[in-house]
Parts: structure tokens; sequence; C-alpha cells
């Protein structure tokens, strides 16, 4: 057994997506969602420049988060500024 590390290249078929990551929807699985305060807002876009996911959309007027492929992972409330966006469990939104 060899301790290099391999490239993407040397992975089987099997370990590499066949899909666009459009088509995975990981949204489900999230325990935080951010909500947005856009009285605070002040729309500098770190929050959609941070965001590992591209979850954070930007349409010209203001932000919004696309939840069908938000994680929860906190990074676009952790870089805003003004503390615009909350972080907040997923079971109070859940019936």
């Amino acid at each position: 057994m060899t301790s290099e590390p391999r490239g993407w290249k040397d992975l089987p078929f099997a370990a590499l997506p066949y899909k666009l990551s459009l088509e995975y929807k990981t949204g489900d699985w999230r325990a935080l969602r951010p909500v947005i305060d856009y009285s605070k807002c002040v729309k500098c876009l770190l929050c959609w420049l941070y965001c590992p996911d591209m979850a954070v959309l930007w349409d010209g007027e203001k932000v919004s988060i696309n939840l069908d492929y938000c994680k929860g992972c906190g990074i676009c409330a952790h870089e805003c500024p003004v503390k615009a966006i909350k972080m907040v469990p997923e079971t109070e939104f859940k019936g």
C-alpha cells in the first residue's frame, strides 16, 4: 500500500459524481437556517462572496437564500459586517 497522495484521476469511477452539483439538492439536512434582516442589510455582498455552496443569490436589488442548497454552515452570518443574517434552528420552521 502506498502512502503517496492520490489525485482525482486515480479514483475509481464510482467515487466521482456523474451529475452536475445543481442536481443534488443538499439543503434538506440543514440544522440551522440563515434568516436575513433586510432592515440591517447594507448589500455589501460578502455573504454572496463567501457562501461555499453558492446558495446566496443576488438579484441586483437584494440577497436571498436558496434553501435547496444551503447547508446551514453559517459562514454568511459570520462574514456579515452588520450582523444582518441570523442562524435560526430549522425546527422553528417545521410544523
